[in-house]
């Protein structure tokens, strides 16, 4: 089956999130979705949101599921309003505990923080199976990136998250707490074992050198022949090296501090003071 897909591109964190329907009927799943932040003034705003929903009512849409490829780490997710709005199920890896463990140490968020992954409705594993209407949709664990990291395959559609990007721009980082280049080549090599004419959405885009316009629509028989990080006659031990040295030069994303400790919370806000009132904390030297 090939679902119709929607992609909305955010300029502020060159995410993008995307509508996947059923071609046969009203249901669709959205895919990790952005809630804009403002860092200077501490301010959020649903601009992007608002965007999907006028997208969704205007087709006149039926959510089922909000799901997320991972904990990102730069930007934050709109998940809650849009189940406010829209309704459907949030769903994550199972793995977010272990993400969940790490950065709830990290922020020094006390007992009081879950770290099971309840805040999530749905924690999906390995070979997992679920529907968007008549769509059957399957989960594959990619981790490397995050522990967490999630592909869900819909039809002839991948949703990689940000495990691959498009291929004249390569990989993800590796080097955040619990992330593994040697983990990041398996999962890439499970993904390249799709058919190749198996559409991959990528999560973010920043127009490699040479090209002018955003994309986020690739194949696997693309990413096979092309990517510059694991095309071609690429190999693990070359991978884990290239990785390596590279992310050693890159410096932490913009919004990685309030990105995680929403995120972890499946887009909630830490809870409000007594005088009702939200604060983010700032690890100094933590990251």
């Amino acid at each position: 089956m090939t679902p119709k897909v929607t992609g909305f591109f955010d300029d502020a964190t060159n995410t993008i999130s995307y509508v996947v329907q059923d071609p046969q009927g009203s249901a669709c799943a959205i895919v990790d979705s952005v809630l804009d932040f403002d860092y200077a003034s501490g301010r959020t705003d649903t601009k992007s949101a608002d965007a999907v929903i006028a997208f969704v009512k205007e087709n006149g849409l039926e959510v089922q599921w909000l799901l997320e490829s991972h904990v990102h780490a730069d930007h934050l997710s709109a998940a809650p309003y849009l189940q406010d709005a829209l309704g459907g199920k949030i769903g994550i890896g199972d793995r977010i505990q272990v993400v969940q463990d790490t950065f709830g140490k990290v922020f020094n968020e006390g007992t009081e923080f879950q770290r099971d992954g309840s805040q999530f409705d749905k924690l999906f594993v390995e070979g997992d199976s679920f529907h968007i209407g008549q769509m059957r949709a399957d989960v594959l664990h990619t981790p490397g990136h995050t522990p967490a990291c999630l592909t869900y395959v819909v039809g002839d559609a991948a949703f990689v998250g940000d495990t691959l990007f498009m291929p004249d721009f390569g990989t993800a980082r590796c080097d955040f707490p619990g992330g593994s280049s040697e983990q990041l080549y398996d999962s890439v090599q499970k993904i390249l074992a799709l058919p190749d004419e198996t559409r991959i959405f990528v999560g973010h885009d920043y127009k490699a050198p040479g090209r002018d316009d955003y994309a986020w629509e690739t194949t696997v028989g693309e990413q096979k022949a092309k990517n510059v990080h694991v095309g071609g006659d690429a190999t693990k031990d070359s991978f884990v090296e290239m990785r390596n040295a590279r992310d050693a030069t890159l410096a932490m994303p913009k919004l990685i501090i309030p990105s995680l400790q929403v995120n972890m919370r499946a887009g909630q806000m830490p809870p409000a003071d007594k005088d009702g009132k939200v604060f983010l904390k700032i690890p100094v030297n933590g990251l």
